[in-house]
């Protein structure tokens, strides 16, 4: 049930290979699909450059759910925006695509979800094992094709005002320090752009990210095939997902149906570090679904990345969002909600930044941004770490109590739906808060 939210900066990785015995789960963030041209078009370089010339506002860096929603943001508050991404869109991205409540909820004004399919149901699994279906009336999620979700929210930033640039690849930020009023982001090439304020949302390998100093105390390595079925196996699977609850420490696998476009989304996650048994979890359950007679169209591996407690949100005018920053839901690994929230959050606090009078002032608006972000999405990420600790020590207690015990299921259904939180369910519900302590003991 993996999704990431920012698309610009990745680790090395072959284009479809899952991770080798003697290169443990070292992967990247994305899947490389197909070599980019290397041919330039001396005139498109020369619009490019004068497009990239002057000050703006707000440059946000990436534009996956995170740095479009941020450049949505800043644009809508009528701030001159620049978009950038070293990819072009439409552009594959290694993503289940499940679209939950929170994520539906951050998305601009009048957005079309391009849905692939509506979720109402969920099969359950031990590894394999004691499986049940249980249903809900009312839709639990969509489900989306990344390509096709990214490419909307970036016309939607475009449609606000933001300036969208592809093609280029961000390498760094340089920042005066004391009153400065401007930093630069240095680009690939030997180019500058200069901004009064910048949001780094370039994937969890981000550069922007190291500039301000992200640290992370949870990886994990995420494997994933897309793999188009016949309509006869599509019509089985739609409007329902499995998750298989894994033979190792805090795994899981997932199936999600894109019934519009005949394919299956079969991936699975686990803390990184052993990279072979990793890839065989994902063969066998492959293998256990009936699927392992069809060819995947595309086979990716990627890591995610979770933030420490401690780690910095901003430096200067630099703020960070989505992956970049750390931010998505240890226990799910969700990521695309995190982005949208995160994203939105750093567009409205960089206005604020750009506009912000000398060094003080800088530094009161960006930990304004933080406190923001710490008071919603970091209390939601320590109730998953918190989640995630007893789920590795005893997933069965987890499977028993969504297949077989009707108010667990109906928390899991409200929390997908957006109508409640794994935080809020501690909080509210001694039954949530004695499951988490009883099987993380």
């Amino acid at each position: 049930m993996t999704d990431t939210g920012s698309t610009q900066e990745q680790d090395p990785v072959e284009p479809v290979a899952a991770p080798a015995a003697d290169t443990g789960d070292e992967v990247s963030d994305e899947a490389v699909v197909a070599p980019a041209s290397t041919d330039i078009d001396p005139a498109a370089a020369a619009e490019r450059a004068a497009l990239l010339d002057g000050v703006w506002d707000v440059v946000v860096v990436g534009a996956g759910p995170a740095g479009s929603s941020a450049a949505y943001a800043a644009a809508t508050r009528g701030r001159r925006v620049l978009l950038l991404d070293k990819a072009e869109h439409p552009r594959y991205k290694t993503c289940g695509g499940g679209i939950i409540g929170p994520s539906r909820d951050s998305l601009p004004a009048d957005f079309k979800l391009p849905l692939q399919d509506r979720i109402s149901a969920v099969t359950f699994a031990l590894n394999g094992k004691w499986t049940r279906t249980r249903r809900s009336k009312r839709m639990l999620f969509g489900v989306v094709n990344r390509d096709e979700f990214d490419l909307r929210l970036v016309q939607a930033a475009e449609q606000a005002g933001a300036v969208l640039v592809t093609g280029v690849t961000a390498t760094g930020v340089e920042q005066q320090g004391g009153d400065s009023r401007t930093v630069f982001v240095t680009l690939a090439g030997g180019g500058r752009v200069e901004a009064r304020a910048v949001v780094g949302a370039d994937g969890s390998a981000s550069r922007i990210g190291r500039h301000v100093g992200v640290s992370f105390d949870q990886i994990d390595l995420g494997l994933e095939a897309e793999i188009p079925v016949p309509e006869s196996v599509s019509r089985e699977w739609a409007g329902r997902i499995h998750l298989d609850w894994g033979p190792l420490p805090g795994s899981y696998g997932w199936v999600f149906p894109k019934t519009d476009s005949g394919t299956l989304t079969v991936g699975v996650i686990s803390a990184r570090g052993d990279g072979e048994r990793t890839k065989q979890y994902l063969a066998d359950y492959i293998r256990r679904l009936g699927l392992s007679g069809f060819t995947p169209l595309v086979e990716s591996g990627h890591l995610t990345r979770c933030r420490a407690e401690d780690s910095p949100l901003s430096r200067g005018r630099v703020l960070v969002a989505g992956d970049a920053a750390g931010l998505l839901e240890p226990w799910t690994r969700e990521g695309i909600s995190y982005a949208l929230r995160s994203g939105r959050l750093a567009g409205e606090w960089a206005v604020q930044v750009a506009e912000a009078n000398g060094a003080a002032d800088v530094r009161r608006q960006a930990l304004n941004y933080s406190f923001a972000i710490k008071a919603g999405l970091g209390v939601e990420m320590r109730a998953g770490k918190i989640m995630l600790a007893s789920f590795e020590k005893r997933p069965q207690m987890f499977h028993a109590a969504v297949s077989l015990i009707t108010p667990a299921w109906r928390a899991f259904a409200r929390t997908t739906q957006g109508h409640t939180t794994f935080a809020q369910l501690m909080r509210d519900h001694r039954a949530a808060r004695k499951l988490a302590s009883v099987a993380g003991r």
